[in-house]
């Protein structure tokens, strides 16, 4: 009995032992960041192929917004019909001058190409109707212009990153092939709008997928991972649309079949921001995340292991500043963070006007179409890796200040060639054109680097809690340049040089006002505004005291 009540008594002091062993692990609380930093890794190879399942997704991203440079482009040649008896027709002197059709009978003459090459061809397009080919286009841009925010708001307040992504893809995939049947250009140009709106979930949240997983030093090449992949999408439209160039119908549907594929047979592996589900209170989805991570890296976690929320629970355990009607309640009433919102959308304006603006106004070369868009397209990767080599050795405002001013002011030196290009465009002068060409490309270099390090600077300027909501309202300033875009470049075929003037003005104008934002190279990335703000004024004054 002796024996037993000894061994019984060593048991439960056993017990108190592990209970106290157990009780001090599970004071082990640690923020993700330092879960990420300490014991996943801050870029292993479990991440590195979550970057890599969710960039693929800017392909379609890129191939939905840029398909209208082929679709909605303006026919090079027109030809008489063999049977038209039309004097003025067969006396056409410039059958390469799309303008000299304006003065002749419909019927006496059609287009080399054929009349469903584009919507132009199909549609009429030209001479007094010309400027409707420029609606779908800034629709696209105004429905993901709305689009931003809606999607925006649902990844930080709803559904999350991941699904968002998803529903994006499906709806892009869907609105993509309806635009096929389109039957006239305004329920063209409505499809485009549903297309653009579509869209817009893909890239903000596939950016903050990306970079809420890896490590700080890592955040800045992962976030151009992303446009690597969106140049690659750039780079197939041309080998997309040479075959399909005989009808444009074609073409929308079989980009339409991508972004449906790839969330069928891909997108199923993608994991969900463990910053997100923590903020939303749901820290074991959260924990299990970054498990799966360091066991795919070859490390463990500690056992008992709980994460940090630096969020407020409310009853029920989740966020309020999420489960509140929309993350842009609490953005927008938070003064430093509105006025910080505010200077990056008037930044992003000027550099998405002059982004897209170049890329769309490639038709305007006296070069053939898809040889300028594959050359486009090519200047994206200098840019993403410059932008990726500059961005670990340079701060984030600097880098986006000076992109943006040389991107000003080479579309000003554009001025210099566009009249001689105006006049001698039946000529097709080599010497004019090259020289624009070389210039263009260089302002195009430079406005792809300030697009690109905008994004991850609006990464790291807003928490978790707000982050996706504050870069859809980033690029809801990009999408509203861009959507005014091809009105100036439908005018810049009359007036080159207003084109170039208004494009170089905006970026420069975008360089100065980044000057008034904070840099962010190598700042932690925080989960509430309350606790960014607290941090920051924290450092501020530490920085004021060591300086007294």
């Amino acid at each position: 009995m002796e024996e037993a009540a000894q061994n019984l008594g060593h048991g439960n002091k056993q017990l108190a032992e592990r209970a106290v062993a157990s009780s001090t692990t599970r004071n082990l609380e640690l923020t993700v960041e330092a879960v990420v930093e300490e014991y996943v890794g801050s870029m292993g190879w479990s991440q590195f192929l979550h970057v890599f399942l969710v960039s693929i997704a800017w392909v379609f991203d890129s191939q939905n917004t840029l398909v209208t440079i082929f679709s909605d482009a303006q026919p090079t040649s027109w030809r008489c019909i063999n049977n038209s008896s039309s004097s003025l027709c067969m006396s056409s002197s410039s059958r390469g001058d799309v303008s000299s059709v304006c003065g002749l009978t419909p019927g006496t003459w059609e287009w080399v190409g054929g009349h469903e090459s584009s919507i132009v061809a199909e549609w009429g397009l030209v001479c007094d109707r010309r400027f409707l080919a420029a609606i779908p286009a800034s629709l696209f841009f105004i429905g993901s212009l709305l689009g931003s925010a809606f999607f925006g708001c649902l990844a930080d307040a709803s559904l999350g990153r991941k699904r968002t992504v998803l529903l994006s893809c499906i709806l892009s995939s869907a609105t993509a092939f309806l635009t096929s049947l389109s039957p006239n250009i305004w329920i063209y140009a409505l499809l485009r709008f549903a297309n653009g709106f579509s869209r817009s979930g893909i890239g903000i949240c596939c950016i903050v997928l990306a970079t809420e997983v890896v490590g700080r030093k890592w955040r800045g090449p992962v976030s151009q991972y992303g446009f690597f992949f969106f140049t690659a999408g750039f780079l197939s439209l041309p080998l997309i649309a040479y075959p399909t160039r005989a009808n444009w119908r074609n073409l929308y549907r079989i980009i339409s079949l991508l972004p449906l594929s790839y969330s069928v047979l891909f997108f199923p592996f993608v994991s969900e921001s463990p910053r997100w589900l923590l903020v939303r209170g749901r820290s074991k989805e959260a924990l299990d995340v970054l498990k799966t991570f360091a066991r795919r890296n070859g490390k463990t976690l500690p056992e008992n292991l709980s994460l940090a929320n630096p969020s407020e629970p409310k009853e029920g355990g989740e966020n309020e500043a999420l489960t509140r009607t929309c993350t842009k309640e609490s953005l927008w009433r938070t003064k430093w963070a509105a006025k910080r919102m505010i200077t990056v959308m008037i930044a992003g304006f000027g550099v998405g006007f002059v982004y897209y603006g170049v890329q769309l106004n490639v038709e305007n070369l006296n070069f053939n179409l898809y040889f300028s868009v594959g050359i486009n397209a090519l200047m994206e990767i200098p840019a993403i890796v410059f932008g990726t080599i500059l961005l670990g050795l340079t701060s984030r405002r600097l880098l986006f200040s000076l992109s943006a001013f040389l991107a000003g002011i080479s579309c000003l030196l554009c001025i210099i060639f566009a009249h001689g290009k105006h006049v001698k465009k039946a000529e097709k002068s080599s010497a004019g054109s090259w020289a624009q060409l070389i210039i263009e490309g260089i302002g195009f270099m430079a406005a792809s680097i300030a697009f690109d390090v905008l994004y991850i600077y609006c990464v790291e300027l807003f928490p978790t809690n707000v982050r996706n909501f504050a870069l859809s309202q980033s690029r809801l300033s990009l999408m509203l340049g861009a959507s005014i875009a091809p009105l100036l470049v439908a005018a810049g075929r009359l007036s080159p040089s207003l084109s170039f003037l208004i494009f170089g003005i905006l970026s420069i104008f975008s360089g100065v006002v980044s000057l008034w934002l904070p840099e962010t190279k190598n700042a932690p990335l925080y989960d509430s505004l309350k606790q960014q703000e607290e941090e920051e004024k924290h450092k501020a004054g530490g920085q004021g005291n060591m300086q007294a």
